[in-house]
């Protein structure tokens, strides 16, 4: 019997349930209605208000005599009724009383009583019934008499419409799938050397990646029914409901083999049950559940269980073990070459002059996962129509960069002459510094246009190569850079404002990170003091020493910022005439690009020969273009999508 024929039955079933529930119910009430419209007396009290003459009117019918009460002024109208008893004497005893007597008004059809009296009520029961189901099923998210269902949403073989080649950007996580849907399409290449299909693989990544999207190229690749619920769909207000619709679902998924069920945010039940603070009995019996049906089920069906988490340090153990999750598959954030192909896969649907390049969009979004660059596409497309253009142009997508990273330009916002001035100073520190140091990344823009998430101005530095190494020299450098925006203040207006908040929160950082993860200090050597949870997500680290230590590493983070803050005064004072001449040039245009930026830069240096340490930055980078480096994933989650320093 199928799936369909089984929910159709259970439907006719609680149908048939209600409807008797609600005729007992109009049935009690009518019932109930005709009693309370009249009071009933013995037939002794009637012939005895017959005698005092206290009776109006009486109509006689079969089975009952109805009886109506004189009423002085201002009461209200009595019905009274009793038994009718065979009585010669009572039509003269009415008589005698003056009573007016007769038959029963000729009452409406039967039709007619039938559908007032059942009908009407019956259907404004079921109309009240469905109307508060239906609105128990949009809170709780299920049909309220399927609370063990599960709540998957079954994609037929080709409703995903997705394949591997909207996939950009992920090949290493591409192959590790590959295999799951060659087994899917030719089992008998793997049954016959005797290989088992993996029962499970859990997708790990930071947010944006593509982790859903591969599920569903997957599905799509395979042409198999494809099942995608998240993790907090299971528990809900009712105890036990997450463990009947994990059954549920499992069932459903061996009825439809080969299949892949699909569970996003997996760590909504597969919480560690280690922690007693934190523990939930229903989670828990879900989860237990769980492990149970994949422990069961026969792997050689074809069902394959897919899972996808950004927190995979809080996922329990006995879930991640062999046998359960067989594979785990990083979807990192991609590449430069990666960026490049994802942009290319988001802009097909969109008009884009030939003329664009998206490498150099590519290079331009460091650190950037797959969502950031669709929003970037679409963000493009979105000034293109505003301005009047029928396809999407270089500039157009340069700004919707800027966009996603500083918000737009914020015109209304009028800063006074010496605010103006302030704010391209502190530019013009940052670029300086960053052109006149060796370990720094080119300085692509500059401009003091305030933007809407609250930067006054910023430089834009973007790595010629994506960058998985970094040594002490360039973070120190890196460091210094951020505070050049500050030294420059001084320099020039030997004054400061609160316009480095920014650069001094991430130099700090910066610094604490040398000192207690990266080993870079003598006080220390390479004494681990932090641990970074949640890498993918906050990556926030977790102190892992004693306060009396803790008061020494910010001293010696304290050290690293003022020998960077003095190095960066000591550029800007020497090359004073040069920081001058960029701001006044800034002053007057608003927004410097990178190549103009370099040409005042170089042009300056030759005629104050100071240019050995210009020359020395470049010959740098020239050497950095050959080398292959690695950078730690929490240096790349400070560097975010760009260096940029917003004021």
């Amino acid at each position: 019997m199928s799936k369909n024929n089984k929910f159709d039955k259970n439907k006719i079933k609680y149908f048939a349930y209600y409807a008797i529930a609600v005729a007992l119910i109009v049935y009690m009430l009518n019932d109930y209605v005709t009693n309370i419209k009249s009071d009933h007396i013995k037939y002794s009290e009637f012939v005895k208000y017959l005698n005092e003459n206290r009776i109006e009117e009486v109509q006689l019918t079969r089975d009952k005599i109805i009886i109506h009460p004189k009423i002085n002024k201002g009461e209200k109208k009595k019905v009274m009724y009793t038994e009718s008893i065979y009585d010669p004497n009572l039509v003269k005893k009415l008589d005698a009383s003056k009573v007016k007597y007769g038959g029963v008004p000729q009452e409406n059809s039967a039709i007619k009583s039938f559908i007032v009296n059942w009908v009407i009520p019956i259907i404004i029961f079921m109309f009240l019934g469905r109307m508060l189901f239906g609105k128990l099923d949009k809170k709780m998210g299920s049909g309220v008499m399927s609370f063990g269902k599960n709540t998957a949403k079954i994609y037929a073989e080709n409703e995903t419409g997705i394949t591997f080649e909207d996939v950009a950007g992920q090949d290493e996580a591409k192959e590790s799938l590959v295999e799951i849907v060659d087994f899917l399409h030719k089992p008998e290449r793997y049954t016959e050397i005797g290989a088992k299909l993996p029962k499970g693989a859990l997708l790990v990544g930071p947010p944006g990646t593509g982790k859903t999207l591969l599920a569903k190229a997957v599905a799509g690749e395979a042409k198999v029914p494809f099942f995608s619920l998240s993790g907090s769909s299971f528990v809900e207000m009712f105890v036990g409901m997450g463990a009947a619709r994990v059954r549920d679902l499992f069932e459903q998924a061996q009825e439809k083999a080969p299949c892949i069920i699909f569970i996003d945010e997996i760590d909504a039940i597969g919480k560690s049950r280690d922690n007693a603070m934190s523990s939930n009995d229903e989670r828990e019996q879900t989860l237990n559940q769980l492990l149970a049906e994949m422990d069961g089920f026969d792997s050689s069906k074809g069902v394959v269980i897919l899972a996808a988490t950004n927190r995979p340090e809080i996922l329990d153990k006995a879930l991640l073990r062999p046998g359960r999750f067989d594979r785990r598959v990083i979807v990192d954030r991609p590449d430069l070459k990666g960026r490049e192909d994802i942009l290319k896969v988001h802009s097909k649907g969109v008009k884009i002059s030939e003329e664009v390049d998206m490498s150099s969009i590519a290079k331009s979004t460091p650190g950037a996962v797959g969502s950031d660059l669709a929003n970037i596409i679409n963000e493009a497309a979105l000034r293109a129509v505003k301005n009047g253009r029928q396809e999407v142009i270089q500039e157009d997508l340069e700004e919707a960069v800027e966009v996603i990273i500083a918000g737009k330009e914020k015109k209304d916002r009028i800063l006074s002459p010496q605010e103006k001035r302030q704010v391209a100073f502190h530019e013009v520190g940052h670029a300086l510094v960053a052109a006149l140091l060796p370990n720094t990344d080119p300085v692509h823009k500059i401009t003091i246009v305030p933007r809407t998430m609250g930067a006054l101005g910023y430089t834009m530095q973007l790595p010629t190569e994506d960058k998985y190494l970094i040594n002490k020299e360039e973070m120190l450098d890196k460091i210094t850079v951020m505070l050049g925006g500050r030294s420059a203040e001084e320099v020039k207006f030997n004054s400061i404002s609160t316009g480095a908040a920014n650069d001094i929160e991430r130099a700090t950082q910066t610094a604490r990170s040398m000192v207690t993860v990266y080993g870079m200090t003598d006080r220390f050597d390479m004494m681990a003091l932090e641990s970074v949870q949640n890498r993918y997500l906050d990556g926030r680290p977790v102190q892992n020493c004693s306060a009396e230590t803790a008061a020494i590493i910010d001293d010696e983070a304290l050290n690293i910022i003022k020998e960077c803050h003095e190095k960066a005064k000591k550029m800007l004072k020497e090359n004073e005439e040069l920081l001058n001449k960029i701001t006044e040039k800034l002053l007057e245009k608003e927004t410097l690009m990178g190549d103009e930026f370099m040409a005042m830069v170089k042009g300056e240096d030759e005629s104050t020969s100071k240019g050995t340490e210009v020359e020395e930055r470049e010959k740098e980078v020239d050497e950095n273009e050959i080398e292959d480096r690695i950078l730690d994933e929490s240096v790349m989650e400070t560097k975010g999508v760009s260096d940029k320093s917003p004021i």
